[in-house]
């Protein structure tokens, strides 16, 4: 009867391991709609009006936005726009929000109940990275969240506008692997009522998330391919030791850092949304990798992986809506030359590279006339062939049943022609997506269709060729509003803590 008793328990730890990364699985988080937010910076010496920028957000299908405080002439240019618009309580105003209901009261008043139901407000940021930007002014932080949300009861819009605070993701200490994240303890007297109060009000925690600094900060630890969502062959994945998630991009893991970071502080229904994230186009002689093809890279894979609903490792599924930083150019932003180029567009509208969403119905998909097809690399070697084959028709998801044997692309029978294949099913799958065509190195881009008369390619518009049009997407791409040009060169200083020695040594194993 022992012996039955003892095998019984450990099954039951056996069960317990297995089912480790979903016992904290918050089923409430899979409610949320999956968008994509773009900041708008105001540091701009030739600022568009409010309703020219209103115009570039109808545009460009923008139906999501962020405004750094709560300017009177944006508002009144958002209203019957149907965006839907999260304002800001700037920094500056903290304080006396914080230590006075009334001042608070005042400020949702005039801000918000005085441009409702006329403007979609449906968000209200407390602050910006306060903890790390305004330490000072931390202890009243949850105080004028409790004011502003109590000003919401009584106007009875509490339940259609959420309150949050944005935080710099460097509040996260041991962020890998991400199952032994926490809080930075000197802060849990104001993190842990903050997460709290979001939790009794059905709000979420809002989140910077910055790859391109993690990377910077890394001193080569940590790949780009790793930060620009490239995809991954399995031996380069991150594997979270704990777990045993497989982690394939920067972004993923810290956000799975802060789930992680919550549930041990007994917080397990509070969604992530990432407020800010981007990648800079342009950069001084030391921002190497500060280029437009790597913005370009982040900003299209980001969007995708968001909008796709594909989750994260340990929430797969469940949406992490992410506003990209930012709409403009900045050329009036203090700093390093990167400060300036986080924009897609210039101040005149124009693009500052077309994102590469084929098919989407997203931002800027513009490109769905180039017929361009991704191959396997003339000369590449034959075991990273076939292992960039391996991943793709595995983790890749890729259906690669036309290249069994008996049907129309098994022929020619080579690593090389069915890497080919795979990839290109791969690159019209995510839409053509920038950074998708490259398989460590052993695939290229070309316009030439590689198809025969049995076999055609997803890209040739062939029986195979769904791909290219896509599966219409309806654009949930969100802007931002900035009248401080939003977060600073401060981000270089703090980024930094997020790439602890766990992640040196995990990711040093790797490369």
């Amino acid at each position: 009867m022992e012996k039955k008793q003892t095998k019984l328990a450990m099954m039951g730890c056996f069960l317990l391991l297995l089912l480790l990364p979903f016992l904290f699985f918050p089923f409430s988080l899979a409610d949320g709609d999956a968008y994509i937010g773009v900041n708008i910076g105001t540091a701009l010496s030739d600022m568009p009006s409010p309703t020219q920028v209103v115009a570039l957000l109808k545009s460009q299908q923008i139906r999501h936005i962020r405004l750094y405080d709560a300017d009177m002439a944006m508002l009144t240019a958002l209203a019957k726009s149907g965006i839907e618009v999260t304002v800001t309580v700037p920094n500056e105003q903290l304080l006396g929000i914080g230590q006075s209901n009334a001042t608070a009261a005042k400020w949702v008043s005039k801000n918000v109940v005085a441009h409702v139901p006329a403007v979609n407000i449906t968000a209200i940021a407390i602050g910006s990275e306060v903890l790390t930007a305004l330490p000072n002014a931390a202890l009243v932080l949850v105080s004028a969240m409790k004011f502003v949300h109590s000003a919401l009861v009584a106007a009875n819009l509490d339940r259609k506008i959420k309150v949050s605070s944005p935080h710099s993701s460097s509040i996260i200490l041991d962020s890998f692997p991400p199952s032994q994240a926490f809080f930075n303890r000197s802060w849990e007297p104001v993190i842990v009522p903050m997460l709290k109060l979001l939790q009794s009000t059905d709000s979420h925690l809002m989140l910077n998330v910055y790859p391109y600094y993690d990377y910077m900060q890394s001193n080569g630890v940590i790949p780009l391919d790793y930060a620009l969502f490239r995809p991954l062959p399995p031996n380069k994945e991150a594997v979270d030791a704990n777990t045993l998630l497989h982690y394939t991009n920067v972004f993923d893991a810290v956000v799975d850092a802060a789930y992680f970071a919550m549930a041990y502080l007994n917080i397990t229904n509070v969604p992530v949304v990432v407020l800010e994230s981007g990648w800079p186009s342009k950069g001084s002689s030391d921002e190497p990798d500060a280029t437009i093809e790597n913005s370009n890279t982040y900003n299209s894979n980001l969007i995708r992986h968001i909008l796709n609903k594909t989750g994260t490792p340990k929430h797969p599924g469940v949406a992490v809506p992410t506003y990209i930083y930012e709409l403009y150019n900045e050329d009036q932003k203090p700093g390093a030359l990167s400060e300036k180029n986080w924009g897609l567009f210039d101040a005149n509208g124009l693009p500052v590279y077309e994102l590469h969403l084929s098919g989407s119905g997203m931002i800027l998909a513009n490109d769905t006339a180039n017929q361009t097809f991704c191959v396997a690399k003339d000369g590449a070697d034959a075991k990273m062939l076939q292992a960039a084959l391996d991943w793709a028709c595995g983790p890749g998801k890729v259906d690669c049943s036309e290249l069994l044997q008996g049907q129309s692309c098994y022929e020619p029978d080579s690593v090389g022609a069915h890497a080919s294949y795979a990839f290109d099913s791969y690159y019209h799958k995510m839409g053509m997506a920038s950074g998708t065509c490259y398989f460590n190195g052993v695939a290229a881009i070309t316009t030439s269709d590689p198809s025969s008369d049995s076999c055609v390619f997803p890209g040739s518009g062939g029986k195979n060729g769904t791909f290219l049009n896509g599966t219409t997407t309806e654009s949930n791409v969100t802007a931002e509003t900035s009248s401080g040009g939003g977060s600073s060169h401060r981000h270089q200083q703090q980024y930094g803590s997020t790439v602890t020695w766990a992640l040196v040594i995990a990711m040093a194993s790797l490369i």
